[in-house]
C-alpha cells in the first residue's frame, strides 16, 4: 500500500476512536475526518460526491431525508399516540410483552419495507409508549435497532447490503426468501430470548400507570383525521414503490422525496414544522462516514484486506463460506456494512461468479456474505444505517445512547446470531 493509504488508515482509526470516546460531536468528527482525507490527498471532490463506489451514498441520505419529512408530517395527526396506546393495551401494559411485540413488528416491517424506514416509523411510537408508562426507552430502542437488522436480512429489500448483493449476484426476491428467511425466523426466536436476558428481566411494572393507560381511548388521540387519511394514501404509495423497486428501477430515495413533496403540498405546513423532525446531525454524520470509508475503498485498503482473505481460502468453499461469514461480521461492525458489501461483492463475484447456476457449495459464499454483513452490523452503533438513525433519534429526544452502551449489547447479539448461522451454512450447503 502507498503512504497515502497508510495515512488514510490512520485518519480513519483516529476518527473512529474519537467517535467511540464520545468526547466530541460525532458529526463534527466524521466531517473533520473527511476534511483531513482531502487535505492529505487521499480523495477528491469527484470521488466524494459522484462516485458510487467511493463517495457519499446519496440514495441513503435522501431516503432518510424524505422519510424524516414524512414522519414529521404524520406526527401532526396524532397517529403515533394512537399506536402507542393501542400497543400498550394489546400487551396489557407489561413492559417485556411490549418489547416482544415491538421487536416482532419491527422485524416484520423491516423485511417488507427496509430497516431504515422501519426504525424511523417505530421509534416515535416507542418513545411515546415509554413516556406513558414511565419506562426508560433506551432498551426498547436498542432492541428495535437490532431487530430491524435481523428482520431486514430476510429479504432482498430489507437491508441495503442485500440490494447490492442481489444486483451483483443476479439474485431474485424469492432467492432471499428461500435461503435467508428460514434462519432469520430462528434468529428472531433466539433474539427474543436475548431480549429477556439483556433487558426484560430487569423491567418493573408500574400498576398505577398501567391502569391509566388501559383506561385510555386510543381514537381520542387522533387530531386530524383528514390529514391522516391523505398521509395514509401517500405512505402506502411510497411503500409500494419500495417493494416494486426491482421492477420499476426507481430508486427508493426518489420515491421518498416525491412522497415528501406531495405530503408538504397537501399538508400546507410551514417549513419549520415539516423540517422539525429532520435529524440533520445524523445526515451529516452519514455523509462524513461515507467519505472516510469511501476513501479507504479508493485507496484499495478494504479491497486488499478482503483480497487477502479470499487468497487464503482458495477453492475450499466450506472454509471460504465460514471465513466470509465471520470476517464480514467483524468488518461490518467496524465500517458501515453498505460500503463494505459494495467492496466485497465484486471479490465474491470474481471467486465464484453470478449465483444462478452455481453449485450450492459455491452459492453459499453469497449467502454467507449477506448474513455476515447484515447481522454483523448489530455489533456497533455505526455498523448499520438503522443503528445510526436510532441513536440519532434517541439523542434528539433526550435519551442518548453512547457508542459503548450500544456496543456492549450489540456485540453479544451479533456474536450469538452469527454463531447460530455457522451450523446453518454448514448443514444447508455442505451437508454437515
Amino acid at each position: 500500500m502507498t503512504l497515502t493509504a497508510w495515512l488514510a488508515i490512520g485518519v480513519f482509526a483516529a476518527a473512529y476512536l474519537l467517535i467511540a470516546s464520545e468526547k466530541l460531536n460525532r458529526a463534527a468528527v466524521a466531517l473533520g475526518g473527511a476534511a483531513v482525507m482531502v487535505a492529505i490527498g487521499a480523495t477528491r471532490g469527484h470521488d466524494m460526491f459522484f462516485s458510487e463506489e467511493t463517495g457519499i451514498d446519496w440514495n441513503v441520505i435522501f431516503l432518510l431525508f424524505g422519510m424524516m419529512i414524512l414522519v414529521g408530517i404524520l406526527r401532526q395527526t396524532g397517529v403515533f399516540e394512537f399506536l402507542a396506546i393501542w400497543s400498550a393495551q394489546r400487551a396489557r401494559a407489561r413492559p417485556f410483552r411490549m418489547m416482544v411485540m415491538l421487536v416482532l413488528i419491527t422485524a416484520l416491517a423491516s423485511a417488507l419495507l427496509d430497516n431504515v424506514t422501519t426504525v424511523l416509523l417505530i421509534a416515535p411510537v416507542t418513545l411515546l409508549l415509554c413516556d406513558r408508562l414511565g419506562l426508560a426507552p433506551v432498551p426498547f430502542l436498542l432492541a428495535e435497532a437490532m431487530a430491524s437488522n435481523i428482520g431486514g436480512t430476510a429479504t432482498l429489500i430489507g437491508d441495503p447490503p442485500n440490494i447490492i448483493i442481489a444486483s451483483r449476484a443476479g439474485l431474485s426476491f424469492n432467492d432471499f426468501l428461500i435461503h435467508l428467511t428460514p434462519i432469520v425466523v430462528v434468529l428472531l426466536v433466539i433474539f427474543v430470548g436475548l431480549c429477556w436476558l439483556l433487558w426484560g428481566r430487569h423491567f418493573r411494572d408500574d400498576p398505577d400507570k398501567a391502569r391509566q393507560v388501559m383506561a385510555l381511548t386510543p381514537r381520542e388521540t387522533i387530531t386530524d383525521t383528514r390529514l391522516l387519511r391523505r398521509m395514509g394514501v401517500i405512505l402506502a404509495v411510497v411503500l409500494a414503490g419500495f417493494v416494486t423497486h426491482s421492477l420499476t428501477h426507481i430508486e427508493p430515495s426518489v420515491i421518498a422525496l416525491l412522497g415528501a413533496g406531495v405530503a408538504i403540498a397537501i399538508s400546507r405546513q410551514e417549513a419549520s414544522d415539516y423540517l422539525a423532525d429532520v435529524e440533520w446531525e445524523t445526515l451529516l454524520f452519514f455523509a462524513g462516514l461515507f467519505i472516510m470509508v469511501g476513501t479507504l475503498v479508493h485507496q484499495g485498503v478494504i479491497g486488499e484486506l478482503a483480497g487477502f482473505v479470499t487468497e487464503q481460502i482458495g477453492d475450499n468453499y466450506a472454509a471460504a463460506a465460514q471465513g466470509i461469514l465471520v470476517g464480514s461480521a467483524v468488518l461490518s461492525g467496524v465500517v458501515d456494512n453498505i460500503p463494505y458489501v459494495a467492496t466485497m461483492s465484486p471479490l465474491v463475484h470474481d471467486l465464484v461468479g453470478p449465483a444462478q447456476g452455481l453449485a450450492p457449495e459455491q452459492a453459499s459464499l453469497w449467502w454467507a456474505l449477506a448474513l455476515g454483513a447484515d447481522l454483523g452490523g448489530n455489533a456497533t452503533a455505526i455498523g448499520a444505517s438503522a443503528n445510526v438513525v436510532i441513536t440519532g433519534i434517541a439523542k434528539r429526544n433526550g435519551h442518548p445512547i453512547s457508542f459503548w452502551m450500544f456496543t456492549k449489547y450489540g456485540l453479544i447479539v451479533a456474536a450469538v446470531t452469527i454463531a447460530a448461522c455457522v451450523p446453518y451454512v454448514a448443514l444447508r450447503y455442505f451437508g454437515g
